[in-house]
């Protein structure tokens, strides 16, 4: 069963609010260390972070990553970005290829480079930050590296099962950070949901559904179409079938 206790952890993007409360209560549950990655580390007051360049859309960066961070027992990759523009008929090809780079491939390469490491112990595990939006596609471009992403988790622990990796997905609305500054809405402190995302790991759970959002979106995966985008009711021509 993983643990945070006395493991060795490394978090992409830990410097943003999701990272940091990361760090902090990786700490808190018994880390001995956490790498606490990003594309420009920033210094820590706690001898037990280790700060580690890694830019996550770059192979030989995730390569030197791996090669440091060789003792690592739980990997977490949260890193994720936003695109200026979230529609898929609007948002730039440039924007579009970067953002499924970060949020799809990168945690992908990511969890292929670390896997031969956590196979070779035991209690080990991956976390992958996903988003309501892995189910709901009011974000376009966002939508789709997440819900690629989604699949990507849910292939991976059918890879990395038999190698004793234990694999767990994370689904979670608007996060009190900058990146949901924009949003007026309920938003889930970022400690509320590192404490809920860290007892589900040493539950042995495969998902967190961390908010009532979440839960809703997915009971609404199996029902028509419609009622999940209940604007195609409007969008129907005239006489449709």
């Amino acid at each position: 069963m993983p643990t945070l206790d006395n493991a060795v952890v490394l978090i992409t993007g830990a410097n943003g609010g999701i990272g940091t409360e990361l760090v902090t209560q990786a700490l808190a549950r018994g880390a001995r260390k956490v790498y606490a990655t990003a594309r420009v580390p920033r210094a820590w007051d706690d001898e037990r972070v280790v700060p580690i360049s890694l830019d996550v859309t770059d192979g030989r960066s995730i390569a030197e990553a791996a090669n440091t961070a060789d003792d690592v027992t739980v990997l977490i990759n949260n890193a994720g970005v936003v695109p200026a523009s979230w529609g898929l008929l609007t948002v730039t090809e440039a924007d579009l290829r970067a953002n499924m780079e970060t949020n799809f491939f990168a945690p992908v390469l990511i969890a292929r480079a670390f896997a031969p490491i956590l196979a070779a112990r035991r209690g080990t595990a991956i976390i992958d930050i996903h988003s309501v939006a892995s189910w709901y596609a009011f974000a376009g471009a966002y939508s789709a590296s997440k819900a690629a992403l989604w699949s990507a988790t849910n292939s991976l622990r059918l890879e990395l099962a038999p190698e004793g990796v234990h694999v767990m997905g994370v689904h979670m609305g608007y996060v009190d950070t900058a990146m949901a500054a924009h949003s007026d809405g309920p938003k889930l402190q970022p400690a509320t949901l590192v404490a809920e995302v860290f007892d589900a790991l040493e539950r042995g759970d495969y998902e967190v559904i961390a908010d009532q959002l979440s839960r809703e979106i997915k009971s609404a995966l199996s029902a028509p179409i419609e009622s999940l985008y209940p604007e195609l009711q409007a969008a129907k021509p005239t006489g449709a079938l």
